[in-house]
């Protein structure tokens, strides 16, 4: 009987290690998981580079793979919650909880211990189903009619940055089955912007400042993030990323589609993570300086600054 009990207890411990090991070797912003859009190239393979030769397919996307848009109904456009009246109200409501919500205390400011734990997982679950509902909004308005029709296009690979960490030298292979789409420049000032962003985005997922991540990625990310940190509260930890680094970078494609601008970048970079107790900020697991290779989406509006849409492993 004791030595059934042993061996329980032994299986046991080494569950919650797998467990806890698979939680390690997934940390980071994004790391694990290939999701995210890439607009009409979401389900194409991005162009091969020497920074990353392959990259995982995505996996997650409130992109449908098959959806048409046919010109009548562009012409329409309702809001996200409708027209008339009642739909404005409730875009008021939703809209004046949610500023609340990030630029306050939150719904439930002030409480403290496990109180605290709950409304956190509560505000970032809020978070996650507003997003998901703001993002397939925005996509509808920004689709156009034929974003979905077949053919094989120039994958955009244009521009050459002669700064820190970006090969000059883009892509060197054509994405697979992306549809026709116009291609762009990019340049040294957007390759600084793509830098930043790495290590910003990164910066502020360990801080778990959902803020900081709403002004620096699409609404779909910010919901795929809101998902892992209230994993990470579930469990009572909180990961931490520092020494974000970038190494290495090559432009995969770059293009535009109606008024959104894409560009999808691969990068290496350097960074060292940890996990960390939430209530005694004791390290659960120790983190070792390492690197990471993953292909990046950034995406904006004419004129506008450039966010992260998506990621995928290599």
């Amino acid at each position: 009987m004791v030595r059934h009990r042993w061996l329980l207890a032994l299986a046991a411990i080494a569950t919650a290690v797998l467990l806890v090991s698979g939680d390690i070797a997934f940390a980071r912003a994004g790391g694990g998981f290939s999701g995210g859009s890439r607009g009409m190239r979401t389900f194409s393979a991005p162009s091969a580079t020497r920074t990353a030769p392959t990259a995982a397919p995505i996996q997650r996307s409130m992109t449908q793979p098959r959806a048409t848009a046919p010109a009548a109904n562009a012409a329409a456009r309702p809001g996200l919650f409708g027209g008339g009246l009642m739909g404005s109200l409730a875009a008021g409501f939703i809209g004046a909880g949610l500023f609340g919500l990030l630029f306050g205390h939150g719904l439930f400011g002030g409480m403290g211990g496990i109180g605290s734990l709950i409304g956190l997982a509560l505000q970032l679950v809020l978070i996650v189903v507003v997003a998901r509902l703001i993002f397939a909004w925005w996509q509808r308005r920004n689709m156009p009619a034929s974003a979905f029709a077949g053919g094989v296009g120039n994958t955009g690979n244009t521009g050459g940055n002669t700064g820190f960490g970006f090969s000059p030298l883009g892509g060197l292979g054509l994405g697979g089955g992306a549809p026709a789409s116009e291609p762009i420049t990019i340049g040294e000032a957007d390759y600084d912007a793509f830098e930043r962003l790495l290590t910003q985005v990164q910066a502020a997922y360990s801080a778990e400042d959902l803020n900081a991540l709403r002004a620096r990625v699409t609404p779909e990310m910010l919901s795929y993030f809101a998902e892992e940190l209230s994993q990470n509260a579930q469990r009572g930890v909180v990961n931490k990323v520092e020494g974000v680094s970038l190494l290495q970078g090559d432009l995969a494609e770059a293009w535009r589609e109606g008024d959104s601008e894409y560009a999808t970048v691969a990068m290496r970079f350097a960074l060292t993570d940890s996990m960390v107790d939430r209530a005694s900020g004791r390290v659960v697991e120790a983190g070792q300086a390492g690197e990471a290779t993953e292909v990046w989406t950034f995406v904006r509006s004419r004129g506008g600054e450039w966010i992260l849409s998506a990621i995928q492993q290599t």
